[in-house]
């Protein structure tokens, strides 16, 4: 239960959707949240509400359930270079130096800063769709291999 005090989460898009009924639209709030422990383990949930914080809120439920542990090297960077995909999104990422930071747009950024990972190199090409980026910068970290056995 100590992990829950630890989480962070990060509002990675907000957008008002409209149902189109009868008398006129109908609106209501999609959130993306992103949220992790900044040691490696990060999840991503949307949430659909009347209203703005009922969205975030339930964003944020679904993300701390879905959190998921990634390997890290040296608790700063990822082991090796990957390339994630989801849709017509792809989101390259390359391992860097220290004191390079986290080179990153907002919604691939805000992945990879709540997994904790401080040192990073990324392009994001095809769709910059922010559901679709998150989803591609998951699918990337799925990837990831330990490399400590081959040395």
């Amino acid at each position: 239960m100590e992990t829950q005090q630890e989480v962070q989460e990060r509002v990675v898009a907000i957008n008002r959707v409209a149902k189109v009924v009868k008398g006129g639209r109908r609106f209501s709030f999609a959130a993306l949240v992103v949220a992790g422990n900044g040691k490696g383990e990060v999840g991503f949930g949307t949430g659909k509400a009347g209203e703005v914080p009922e969205a975030i809120g339930k964003a944020t439920r679904i993300a701390k359930k879905e959190l998921k542990s990634y390997k890290l090297k040296d608790n700063r960077t990822i082991p090796h270079e990957v390339i994630g995909t989801f849709g017509s999104a792809k989101v390259v990422m390359i391992p860097a130096a220290p004191g390079t930071g986290v080179i990153a747009g907002g919604p691939v950024r805000a992945v990879l800063e709540t997994a904790g990972i401080k040192d990073i190199l990324t392009k994001c090409v095809g769709s910059r769709n922010p559901h679709n980026a998150v989803r591609a910068t998951i699918d990337g970290l799925n990837q990831l291999v330990d490399e400590k056995p081959n040395n």
